[in-house]
Order: C-alpha cells, then structure tokens, then sequence
C-alpha cells in the first residue's frame, strides 16, 4: 500500500510539472508575438478604442516585387489602373443585368494593419465587374506562371465566389465591356454556394482539329475547405503551373491539390482514340438475361393459387360483454346547432359524431367479427424456378470505332497568352476583401511578397487571438450543453485526484462463513484468536519434534528387547536340540526371520497408528462443527498429537 501511495505521489507530482511546462509554453508563444511586433498597445483606456486597434503595432510598408513580375497589385495607392465594366450581361432584363456592382478601397474591419488596403466588394445581389491590364503579358512557353492573391470573406459567406479571371491576349479585349463571355484563360480562386466549397481551377484549352476551346476542370480539392470560408481571416491563394504540365493549388502557403494537365483534369485534355458507333444497333436476338424460367418446371398438382392469403380464425370466441347493439359512435348529446345555421343553405344539421361512451368499458361495440390470420394453405401464384440461360450472350454494347475527333497534345502548358487581369462576380454577402496581387515565375519572388502583406495580417491576427478560456467561454455562448462538458472535463481529474492520492484508512474486518451459520467476528478477538493459534503452532511443531524423537527412542527399544528374547529362546531350544540329537539351524536365517518380524511389527504398529488417528480426527471434527473455526483447527492437533 505504501508503494502505490508513493507511485501517485509521483503521478500527481508529473500532472503539476506538465500543467506548468504548458503555462510556460503559452508564455514563450505570447512572448514571440511581442517580439515580432514591436510593441504591445497596453496602455488603452477605452475598450471600444482597444477593440479596434490591434494588440500589437506594425509598421506598414507597401510590399515591393523583388524579382521579375508580370503584374502587381497592393491597392494602397487606391484604383489607379483598374476600369469599371460599363457592359451588361446577355440574356437577362436589363434592371439586373447590369454590372453596377459597387467597389470600395477600405482596411480590413478586423485585424486591421494601419495603412495596408485592399479592394472590397460592398453590393449585395448585383454583378461586379473591374479589371486591369498586365505590366506585360505572359506568355506560355519556359517560364512558371505564379499567380498570388489574398482574400477576406469579412462577414462569412453566403453564395458567392472570389475567384479572378486571367483575360486572353486579342485586339479586339476591351475592359470597359469585361463581362462573363469575354474570352480567358485561366479562372481561379475560391467559390461557394449553399454547402458546396469550391476551389476552381479551370483553363480554356485550344481543340488544335477544331479551333474550339473547351473548359477544363482540376479535380475537387481531397481537404475541407469550409473553415476558410467561415472564420473571416485573411487567407492567402496560389496557383502554380509549370512547364511540365503540372500544378500546385495552395491556401496559406500549403498544398491542398496538385496534379497534371494531361491526367487530373475533368474532361480530359486529350479524347480517347477510340468511341462507341453511334449507327451500331442490338440484334433484335440478343438475350442478356443470365437467368431464365426452367421451361420444364411443373406445377405440383396440390398447388392452390385461389387460396386467400387471410382467413377467419376459426378458433376465435366473441368476448364476453360484446355489444352487440351498441354502435361504435353516436350523436354527440352537447352539441348545439349554430346560430347562423341555415337549412336551405347548409342542409339539415347533424350533430357531430363521438365515441359511443357505453363501449369504454365494454370489450367493444358494433357486429362482432372474426379475426383475421394467416392462411396456412396458402401458396401464392406458382412460378417456375429460374435457371442459367444456356443463350446468355451477355450485356451488349457498341463496338468501338477510331474517334475522328481524336487529337493529342502533349503540351497543354502552352495555353493562349494572358495579357489582363479581372473580377467578374456576384455575390449575397458584401464586404469581400482582395489585396496584394501579384503574377511572376519564381516562387522565392511570390514568398517574399506574401512575407510583407500577408505575413503581417497573419501576424496581427495571432496577437488578437483570444486566449483559450476566451474561446471556450465563447463557444458556449453559442452552444449552451458545452458548458455540461466543461464541467465533466474539470471535475473528473480532480475526482481522480482526491481518490487516488487521499490517503485511505486501513479496515481491517474479516468475514468467515460455516455452512450453517455466518457471522462477524470482531477485531479484538480476531487478533486473540490470531495469537492463540501462532502460539498453538509453535508448541505444535515442538511436541511433534519431540514425540518423533521419543517414538524413534522406543522403537530402538523395542527391537532390542525383542531380539534379546528371541536370541534367548533360540539358546534354549539350541540346547535341548543338541541334547537331543537335532539339527544345525543356520545363523542367517535366524537373522532374516528376526527382521521379517520387527518390519511386520512395525507396519502393524503403524497401520493401527494411522487408524486410531484418522478415527480421531473425524470424532474431533464432528465434536468441534460448533466451535470457533481457529478453535475446532487448533483442538483438531493438539489431540492429534
């Protein structure tokens, strides 16, 4: 007992060394976010003020390209460079079709950084529309294409995408009449509506048979995306292709898809080299059936097919009381006609219906019918068992013939030249945050760019991250049960800890049963009882020690005495033999006949010893079923002995 005392000690001691390396933990991660930052605003007296300003002071530097770029965007600087769509959407009334979508430079509302803004959609329900031209184009031959950008869904989502359009290169592209049909691409960035998250990355690829550009769609996204959408942080997108026909799709600078032109997309880039006939036909003899009916199946003559499935139960007895002249309802006798009741309109008026009050206590009321059960005649309609088809020319399909659409391109990478960059969208949720755009080929230039912008809102963020007990109290603001859990969670360690490491008391209390009669024995006298019964044993092994030596002492004895007589008796017989004239009698055998005697005697001796002690056994332990059972034990061999 004292051994598992002392392993809880140590148990209870390792919970309190692991519960202060965690505070210290926390500390040292508060401590980083300070360092970081350059100084904590601890000073406010305000709390609406210190809501909105963050926890920790940046200084805010508009980010800076430090490679070759095709295109940048920070917003801090305002529209400059982007156009409004004038145009509308086809197909549509002309009082929705507009993009008169409303677009405003703001700070975030949240985790605000001090001088850093970025594009915001504010119109709720209304199509939004504004685009902008490269620095220069991109052209799709050797080089990656990075495409970067940020996005807040500030209020959550509801319906509605944050996805950007790269525009294709023409004479003829006009941003002021950007709308859904002008020609792109690559599309990419987040979408949702109802419960359905999206990531799109979609490209238009050149059928090089037909001129005909086709949509092709990556492959859905293996992780859940829905917290991105939810949790109204900034989050970071990229989009790298390469030249060897493979991409990467990222959130937060992790990989949540890859995969290649030529295998992950849906429909594929290149058709297959062969298709089903369309003019190819089913012969009118073709039998896919693997079963049929075994034509030489008979109906067994005793099958009956106009045998009810239910019959009236035979057996069955009108119970006693059964009204039989009482309906199941009758008028109700309360009821009074209205006074607005009309016979030539409404016809003549009858009181409602009710439940015939006599039949409560009645086992019912109306004609007695018998019930109904299962017909144990019945068989159903016979039908014939089925068998293998011996015809069975299995599921028939077209033949395949050379697709003459088929084509391969084995470098989809080399898409149309994108020359601009736009938002084409809609939504039900306004407040939708862009920033830091940025389109280059070296993913080092894509890192440090994301270092300077989204780095510092990622940081910010995490210094206004509420502690942990403000996030439990907050949850079970929204969710009341998980306030029974929280309670569970801190009691049970605690119960755990006071029952394993209280000191316990020490009872000592035995309960010995007999086949008749069962009771308690009490402390005192079970410690008595104990000490009688040692020093009962003691003498017990002394007396047996003793008893063996004296019974070894009177056997030697015995042997002795018996060998003298007889030696005696052989002398005098010797002498009258041998004044007789009789014969020699020979030493040895003298010898074994006295020790065939002695060993007789002594298994005599011992069988009548262990006789006389089993019967005495017995007697002791029928004379003592009343006693005290340490009592009756110690009794039962001292009287042995």
């Amino acid at each position: 007992i004292t051994k598992m005392h002392f392993q809880w000690d140590w148990l209870c001691l390792g919970v309190l060394i692991i519960s202060s390396v965690t505070a210290e933990i926390e500390n040292e991660e508060n401590l980083d976010a300070d360092v970081e930052g350059e100084d904590f605003d601890m000073q406010s007296q305000e709390a609406e003020v210190e809501k909105d300003k963050p926890s920790i002071e940046i200084v805010y530097q508009t980010p800076k390209p430090t490679g070759e770029v095709y295109f940048t965007e920070t917003f801090d600087a305002g529209l400059s460079g982007w156009v409004l769509s004038k145009t509308k959407k086809e197909e549509m009334d002309d009082n929705i079709a507009k993009y008169d979508g409303r677009w405003e430079v703001e700070e975030l509302k949240e985790n605000t950084v001090p001088g850093d803004r970025g594009l915001v959609l504010k119109s709720v329900a209304k199509h939004h529309a504004i685009s902008a031209m490269l620095t220069k184009p991109f052209v799709f031959d050797n080089q990656p294409l990075i495409v970067q950008y940020e996005v807040n869904f500030q209020k959550g989502i509801d319906c509605g995408g944050a996805y950007i359009k790269l525009l294709s290169s023409s004479d003829d592209l006009n941003l002021e009449y950007f709308f859904d049909k002008t020609p792109y691409t690559i599309m990419f960035g987040p979408d949702k509506c109802g419960e359905d998250y999206k990531l799109h990355f979609i490209f238009r690829h050149k059928n090089p048979k037909t001129g005909e550009y086709d949509e092709k769609h990556a492959e859905r996204p293996d992780v859940d995306l829905k917290k991105f959408y939810l949790d109204k942080k900034t989050h970071l997108y990229t989009l790298v292709l390469k030249p060897d026909n493979t991409f990467e799709m990222l959130i937060d600078q992790t990989v949540v898809s890859k995969g290649s032109l030529l295998e992950n997309m849906v429909p594929p880039v290149n058709p297959s080299k062969e298709i089903e006939d369309p003019s190819d036909k089913k012969p009118d003899d073709w039998d896919e059936r693997p079963k049929i009916p075994d034509p030489n199946a008979v109906k067994p003559d005793d099958w009956d097919e106009d045998e009810p499935s239910k019959i009236e139960d035979p057996d069955a007895v009108k119970p006693e009381g059964w009204l039989d002249d009482e309906p199941q309802y009758v008028p109700d006798p309360n009821a009074k006609k209205p006074k607005d009741w009309d016979e030539e309109m409404d016809g003549e008026w009858e009181a409602p219906q009710i439940p015939n009050p006599k039949c409560e206590t009645a086992p019912g009321c109306g004609q007695w019918l018998r019930p109904m059960k299962n017909n144990p005649k019945y068989k159903g309609k016979w039908r014939a068992p089925m068998i293998d088809n011996p015809n069975y020319q299995g599921i028939w399909s077209p033949r395949k013939i050379p697709n003459p659409d088929y084509f391969e391109d084995l470098h989809p990478f080399k898409m149309t030249t994108v020359s601009a960059i736009g938002l084409e969208l809609w939504s039900m949720t306004s407040d939708i945050y862009f920033d830091n755009f940025i389109i280059c080929s070296e993913k080092e230039v894509a890192d440090h760019w994301a270092a300077d912008g989204w780095g510092l809102k990622k940081l910010v963020a995490s210094a206004n991250e509420p502690g942990m007990f403000s996030q439990l109290v907050t949850a079970a603001e929204d969710h009341p049960w998980l306030w029974v859990l929280y309670i569970l969670t801190l009691a049970l360690p605690v119960g755990l800890g006071v029952l394993f490491c209280w000191p316990a008391k020490k009872t000592d209390e035995y309960d010995f049963k007999k086949t008749d009669v069962s009771k308690q024995i009490r402390k005192g006298e079970l410690k008595q009882e104990r000490e009688e019964f040692e020093d009962d044993e003691i003498e017990e092994k002394e007396n047996e020690d003793t008893a063996e030596d004296e019974r070894r002492e009177m056997e030697e004895t015995k042997r002795e005495l018996m060998k003298d007589t007889k030696k005696m008796g052989r002398e005098a017989s010797l002498s009258e033999d041998e004044g007789e004239g009789g014969e020699d009698i020979d030493d040895d055998e003298v010898a074994d006949e006295e020790e065939n005697e002695v060993a007789d005697a002594s298994q005599e001796e011992g069988g009548m010893s262990n006789k006389s002690d089993s019967e005495d056994e017995k007697k002791e332990a029928d004379e003592g079923t009343g006693d005290h059972p340490l009592k009756s034990v110690r009794k039962r061999r001292v009287r042995k002995d």
